[in-house]
């Protein structure tokens, strides 16, 4: 339809605003679970890798060996402590924020700031009791997710792109406008989009699943039942590095989710979200 027949249709047509169904009860109830689990998992993992603030690769990790990430505090002039994130060899001025913070008004040695952590205050042991309860109820959580998207067809029907989704030339045009924050509208708005897809898979079947399985990696106990974890992973510090990275992939995709919800239109997007109801704009004909 060229755009002379486009506003021709238009002019014979009116907007209507209708409400579709679009979220599950489960696919509702196992969003909120992850909600609450991934905030708290974040906030107590943060407090535990403030007990060594270091990264790794392979089967060791200590003082004495070479570390490719950093959050580390230093003497600056006149005595001061200096906050430094340290990459490689690249040293990068974080005083605040990474490697030394406020506490009780003075600027310490902390990795990760009071305010990121949970506890506030620096308690491996409690940090440690907050991540591993709400680890299990997120592997719970993502197992009853699992189960209901294979049974009742979600991942099939909602998530997996059709073979128009993943042309280049189609991929391209969503990123150019959702680059324009131009979302789609009407018919098209009813099923995700490419990228929503894409993104949505790659948490559910990539990112988790690392998460997951590099966290029992790092326990002495599932080492010893599942040797061959420790090797799929290249030793349990090469396993710390990879959970960490996956928590920051993580939560660059909730920043991106975040600001395409209110980019779209967040009254909208709660509502589908708690009562299942998306609006979509229609067109119907003038009476």
């Amino acid at each position: 339809m060229d755009s002379g027949d486009r506003k021709a249709a238009d002019g014979a047509t009116q907007p209507r605003r209708v409400l579709v169904r679009r979220h599950s009860g489960t696919v509702r109830v196992t969003h909120w679970v992850n909600v609450l689990c991934f905030g708290i998992l974040l906030m107590s993992g943060l407090q535990i890798f403030n007990a060594h603030p270091e990264l790794y690769w392979g089967h060791y990790g200590a003082d004495a060996d070479w570390s490719f990430l950093a959050l580390e505090a230093k003497r600056g002039e006149g005595g001061a402590i200096e906050g430094v994130t340290r990459i490689g060899a690249l040293e990068i001025p974080t005083t605040g924020v990474l490697g030394a913070s406020k506490v009780n008004g003075e600027i310490r040695p902390r990795g990760f700031p009071n305010v990121a952590t949970l506890p506030g205050f620096r308690d491996l042991a409690e940090g440690r009791r907050w991540h591993f309860f709400f680890a299990w109820l997120f592997v719970i959580n993502g197992f009853a997710y699992l189960v209901y998207g294979f049974l009742a067809g979600h991942f099939r029907r909602d998530l997996a792109p059709s073979r128009d989704q993943l042309t280049p030339r189609h991929l391209w045009h969503e990123i150019a406008t959702h680059a324009r924050l131009r979302f789609p509208k009407g018919e098209e708005a009813r099923r995700y989009n490419a990228l929503q897809k894409l993104a949505y898979c790659g948490v559910a079947f990539v990112l988790l699943p690392v998460m997951v399985l590099t966290g029992l990696t790092m326990s002495p106990g599932m080492d010893a039942a599942l040797p061959w974890l420790v090797d799929l992973f290249g030793g349990r510090q090469s396993a710390r590095s990879l959970h960490f990275i996956a928590a920051t992939l993580l939560v660059l995709f909730v920043v991106i989710h975040l600001a395409m919800v209110f980019a779209s239109g967040l009254f909208n997007n709660l509502r589908s979200m708690i009562t299942g109801r998306y609006a979509i704009e229609t067109r119907e004909p003038k009476s």
